[in-house]
């Protein structure tokens, strides 16, 4: 199924709908919440998604495990996607909160195969086959830590957000606590018991995260100097500290 809204055929028995879709770019799907648990895949471009406890990015070729029932919000940067929506019945290892994984190639195949079934395809037992190892594949898949948590808490909240949106290096923690009415020393106390992180480390990882979208139509070296870096080299080497991977890797396929 291509293209194809989800209430259309959110009805259907069938245990997993999987749905591709194209989407025009800069497109916001605003905060919104689904019955059944869903696997979104970024064939291309990249995703940016949002709920109440946190931010994701997620880098095209790479997915999320959004929970049934969570509200959130997805801005798709020319992407193309490829959904499976599954009944929480089907995948009782489902994570509470969103995951961004990785996607091997095998995936990735069987994913493009799933777009093209038909609604009715749990009668044609190759279509069941293809869903079923994708199920398969989906419960192993390793999970890439391209996130930030968010604090329930204002004016943490919207700092926080407000950061994501535009994640400037001149920002301290002097101005958020300014900003907060609040002393800096009683600021970072609280910010650290709502995030598990101080506001300096908080800011540098959205930064970086923020790296991202950025690295699909620039260098390593031009993002670097737009984020503030003394030099590519110390931005690769805290990009690869904080995700893993260097930002090469994460260029526009």
């Amino acid at each position: 199924m291509r293209n194809v809204p989800l209430a259309r055929v959110d009805h259907l028995p069938a245990e997993v709908l999987p749905i591709a879709t194209d989407y025009p770019p800069d497109t916001l799907l605003s905060w919104h919440e689904h019955r059944r648990a869903q696997f979104l895949y970024a064939a291309t471009g990249t995703m940016l998604v949002e709920t109440d406890d946190g931010a994701w990015t997620v880098p095209g070729e790479r997915a999320v495990l959004i929970p049934p029932r969570v509200r959130h919000q997805v801005r798709m940067l020319d992407t193309q996607t490829s959904s499976l929506y599954i009944e929480p019945a089907a995948v009782p290892w489902w994570p509470a909160a969103c995951r961004v994984v990785e996607v091997p190639a095998l995936l990735r195949e069987l994913l493009l195969a799933a777009a093209d079934l038909d609604a009715d395809y749990p009668a044609d037992p190759r279509g069941s086959a293809v869903i079923a190892l994708i199920l398969l594949e989906a419960a192993a898949l390793a999970e890439v830590p391209l996130h930030v948590a968010l604090p329930h808490e204002q004016p943490f909240s919207g700092l926080c957000r407000g950061y994501l949106a535009d994640p400037d290096l001149a920002v301290t923690n002097a101005d958020w606590a300014r900003a907060a009415a609040m002393s800096e020393r009683m600021f970072t106390r609280r910010f650290r018991q709502l995030t598990g992180t101080s506001p300096a480390s908080w800011r540098a990882r959205a930064r970086l995260l923020a790296a991202i979208p950025l690295l699909r139509h620039r260098t390593v070296t031009e993002v670097a100097t737009l984020l503030g870096y003394a030099s590519p080299a110390a931005f690769s080497y805290a990009f690869t500290r904080t995700f893993g991977t260097p930002p090469s890797t994460l260029k526009d396929r």
